[in-house]
Order: C-alpha cells, then structure tokens, then sequence
C-alpha cells in the first residue's frame, strides 16, 4: 500500500501584512494547515494554539474510523483551548481560525476540515478540490444563487460560516476518505495561494519532477507571491509512493514557529504564557481583517442572501442605467455629427446636369447624407475637360454662397 514518501511545508506573510497568522506543519502520520483570523492580535494567536495542539497529536490510527473521529475531536479540543485562551485575555475576543488536517490509514487518505482552507488531490495529471468552503459565497455556489467565477470577486467573499474559536463551542468539523494511491500529490493551503492562483497553475506545479517536496512547496509560494498576493500564504505538499524519496521530518511553519510556550493540556496557563505574543503583536501597524466569522444561523444567512438579491438589482438598475447613458450620448454625438453634415455642400453631377447639394455625399446604411437642392441646368458634357473631371468627382464647400459662386464661374466657362 501507498505511504506518504516525503512532505514539504512552507509559509510566507505575503506582500502586504506585517504579520503571518497563518501555520502549518509536518508530522510523522499527520498533516495540517490553519489560517487565523481575528485582527493583527488574534488571528496568529489562534492558528498557534491550534497547530501547536494538533502537531502534539500526530499518531497512526488503525482504522478510517478511528482517524475520522480522532481528527475530528483534535479539531474540537484545539477549538476548546482557544476559547480558553479568549476567557483569559479579553482583547482577543473575536479570533479564530481555520483548519485542516489529513492522515492516511492503509490504502485511505482521511480528512477533517473547517473553515476556507483547502485541501487538494493531483492525481493522473488531474488537480481535484476535496474540500467544500465554509463561506457564504459557497452558500450561494452551491444554492445556484451565482457562478463560481462571480464568487471569487464578490464582495462578502471572505465571510467565514464556520472557524475554529470562541464564537462556537462545538463547531461542525466536515470530514472526507479518498483513497490513497501511488504517485498522488497532495496539497494543503490557506486562502493565499487559493485565492490569488489559478487551478490550472498549481496543477502545473505538482505535475513537475523535483527533489524535494519543499522543492514544490517553494514554488507555489513563489506564485502567489508573483502574483502579487497581498495575504499570508501557507502550503503543506505530502506525496504518496512505496519507497521512500527523502527523509521525513516533523515541521511547523508560520506563525506557530515562533515562540509561544502555551501548553495545550493546561489552558489555564494561557494567561503567563501570551504576553510576550501580546507585545510583539500590539507594536504591528493595524491592517483591515481579511476575514469575518457569522454564526450560521438560517436567519443571518438570509439576511445575507436578501443583500445579495438587494445588490443584484442594484447592479441590473447600474447596467441599465449605464445603457441608457451610452445610448444617449452615442445618440446625441449622432446627431451632432449629422447637423455636421447638414451645414457642407458640394457641387456634383445629376442626372447629366450640374447641381448643387446639401450634405456630404455619403451615406449610413440605408440613408443618404446629402440632398440635392438647386439644378443649374449647365450640362456636364459641356464642361471643359477639367471642370468637367471635377464636378464628376465632386467639389466640396463649406457654404452655399461658395458652391453657387462655383456655379456661376462654370457658366461663364460654358459660354466662352
């Protein structure tokens, strides 16, 4: 059966924040990744207490059941000690954090998830997303309400519907059993790298041939970065085979690396051991949250979808509006262009005669752009051959005092 034959994890800030709430680690059978939210003073916090609880219960389970609800009740204890440290420190009220982790059990890959992190399969060239999205915007997705495509720019798209933290005491934690198989990578990540990084992009990056998995780990990073992702971006790659490829060590990366000496079997401890995090944490320039947390309840959630009905009519009455004030400047540009017209006239040839005309000799689809309006009754034929060359082509003026001036200066040609 497949083992995991080598494990790579990496953690950048991103290009604007000042700090990384995000963390994620390596373990010998268990993997995982958090993304924090909660404000500059919060959201690293959380995401440590979680990975640093969670790299603490890494263990080989014996059967698919026993690593679903291991995971599972990890997740919920993790989600019990950032309460705990919410209750000792009141200014951290409001933090929490994502999660998600995976382990594999003979030939299963399992999973447990919370939150907007991913996890993704690469298998046979193909790059498949396992995990569903705890957000409002998937709501939506899945509700048929919007596309995809519009949930990656709308604007309550970063709205949480399920966190680990002190808003819920016993949150739902989703759990998946994909089967494992030779030669599939997989990949853990926050929101950084999903939200800034195309599918079809990371799927190019899986399917190269490296050294290391830290190797792809480096280069997804590299991408968000290139592609100027403003926020934390954390990736866990871990790759299946039979044999080992390098040696496998246990890592945490991100936020939780640094030292917070917070014993997750004694919560009480919180309140001596996050200071020194605290401080560090209160001198950082203070940056708009990325994230929000709503309780995920059937009233919110329609209050939300009545917003989002509210801002569709809003942009359907913007495009109308915006329509209508196209159709009439390219209406009145219309008209300003055929008054233009209306004040040129030229001297041409009709009907074998020579004339004078309004207008410009054109036309627009169906319609002339000049009318004919005095008949001279000076034959063309009787034009001396340069003369009669340029009434045949026709001679503009910007007057019909200059056009009949024309006239009468070809009338004196004819008769002599």
């Amino acid at each position: 059966m497949p083992k995991v034959v080598r494990a790579g994890a990496v953690s950048h800030v991103g290009r604007v924040r000042s700090n990384n709430q995000d963390s994620g680690f390596i373990g010998k059978h268990i993997y995982g990744v958090a993304d924090g939210m909660g404000g500059h003073a919060g959201g690293d916090v959380a995401s440590s207490i979680a990975v640093k609880y969670l790299a603490e219960q890494d263990q080989l389970f014996d059967t698919v059941d026993d690593a679903k609800r291991g995971l599972t009740e990890a997740l919920l204890q993790a989600n019990t000690l950032i309460t705990d440290a919410v209750d000792e420190h009141s200014e951290l009220r409001g933090m929490g954090t994502t999660a998600d982790l995976i382990t594999r059990v003979d030939d299963e890959m399992v999973i447990a998830h919370i939150g907007d992190s991913r996890v993704y399969r690469f298998h046979e060239g193909q790059l498949e997303q396992i995990t569903t999205d705890h957000t409002f915007v998937q709501r939506l997705v899945d509700a048929g309400r919007i596309t995809p495509e519009e949930a990656l720019v709308h604007p309550r798209r970063s709205v949480l519907m399920r966190v680990l933290g002190d808003v819920e005491t016993n949150p739902d934690v989703d759990t998946y059993v994909v089967p494992a198989v030779e030669g599939d990578r997989w990949l853990l990540c926050s929101d950084g790298l999903s939200s800034y990084v195309e599918e079809d992009q990371i799927a190019e990056v899986l399917a190269r041939t490296v050294e290391s998995s830290r190797e792809v780990a480096d280069d997804l990073v590299q991408l968000a970065l290139d592609n100027g992702a403003p926020d934390n971006v954390t990736v866990v790659v871990i790759e299946l085979g039979n044999r080992p490829l390098e040696p496998m060590r246990s890592r945490i990366v991100g936020a939780a690396a640094n030292p917070l000496k917070y014993a997750s079997r004694a919560p009480r401890r919180v309140k001596r051991i996050l200071p020194d995090v605290l401080q560090s944490s209160r001198r950082l320039a203070q940056l708009p949250e990325r994230e929000e947390f709503v309780p995920p309840s059937d009233e919110f959630l329609q209050q939300l979808i009545d917003e989002e009905r509210k801002r569709k009519r809003w942009r359907r009455v913007t495009w109308l509006v915006a329509t209508v004030v196209l159709l009439a400047v390219i209406a009145g540009a219309a008209m300003l262009a055929y008054s233009w017209t209306q004040q040129q006239y030229y001297v041409g040839a009709y009907e074998d005669q020579v004339a004078i005309f309004q207008g410009v000799q054109a036309t627009l689809g169906p319609w002339e752009l000049s009318t004919m309006i005095e008949e001279t009754g000076i034959s063309v034929d009787d034009l001396p051959a340069y003369q009669h060359m340029q009434v045949t082509s026709t001679i503009p003026f910007s007057s019909l005092e200059e056009a009949q001036a024309l006239v009468e200066r070809l009338e004196d040609a004819v008769k002599h």
